[in-house]
């Protein structure tokens, strides 16, 4: 009978543990600009004020603008000497290396077969990931060559975002979340109960639906909240095991228990 209580009691622990997966306040600060795009693993914070991209260090800050591409749509630091960023009225992405400096750029109204495209993100070597509108379709682009590596079956709801890795993308649509291999195929697809943005951390994922974030366990496939106090979210982002925050005003620094 004992051991009958004690097995269920310690069921009951592992399921209520899985429940939600907590994160620890570590700081917060003030924090004034247009949009929060990230950090990197050096503490160089990314962010973007008046149109322009910003790099700031402990001991400078730096700037890249091209204002005569309009506004920046999205940004993508996880490689901090390959960071992308997209200029979506121009139909054009811009490389930059860890000083800002610009490596290439990539024009997709000249380049051919035209593509129309409506996010993007980092691939592995010279490639990103974007998603083709006209076709409808994920697809992994060596812009070097100018040619398509992999491309995903098409979609047939609106895409909502985008994120990747160096060997994963989760497309993030209406209907649903889909993550892909670096080959295009499809590894899982899960209903889309509300959710409206997306960021990889370690292989996982975490989602945002309304003014609460949610965990996505990528071995388990199963969506839980992470337990946060009532913040306003406008954007966040993830770096490592650290979940950040930002409400416009203040930024807030996470961290994330394992789970």
């Amino acid at each position: 009978m004992k051991w009958t209580f004690s097995f269920l009691l310690f069921f009951s622990v592992q399921l209520y543990s899985q429940d939600s997966l907590k994160a620890a306040l570590l700081e917060s600060s003030p924090l004034k600009v247009q949009s929060i795009v990230g950090t990197d693993n050096f503490d160089a914070q990314y962010y973007i004020n008046n149109n322009v991209f910003h790099k700031k260090t402990d001991t400078k800050t730096i700037n890249f603008s091209a204002i005569q591409l309009g506004e920046i749509a999205s940004t993508d630091i996880y490689n901090p000497l390959k960071m992308i960023l997209f200029y979506k009225d121009f139909n054009t992405v811009i490389v930059l290396d860890n000083r800002l400096a610009e490596i290439y750029k990539i024009d997709f109204n000249v380049r051919q077969p035209y593509r129309n495209v409506s996010h993007v993100s980092v691939g592995n070597d010279n490639t990103i990931w974007t998603f083709n509108l006209d076709l409808q379709q994920l697809q992994l682009y060596d812009y070097l060559n100018n040619q398509v590596r992999a491309t995903a079956l098409p979609v047939v709801s609106n895409v909502l975002d985008l994120a990747s890795n160096y060997n994963y993308a989760w497309l993030l649509t209406e209907n649903y979340i889909y993550k892909y291999s670096y080959f295009g195929s499809m590894l899982y697809k899960i209903k889309n109960d509300g959710y409206t943005a997306v960021e990889e951390r370690n292989d996982d994922v975490v989602l945002k639906k309304g003014e609460k974030l949610y965990f996505l366990k990528d071995k388990t496939e199963e969506i839980i909240p992470i337990n946060l106090p009532e913040l306003l979210i406008n954007q966040f982002f993830v770096t490592g095991e650290t979940l950040y925050i930002y409400d416009s005003e203040i930024l807030y620094k996470f961290q994330l228990k394992n789970y």
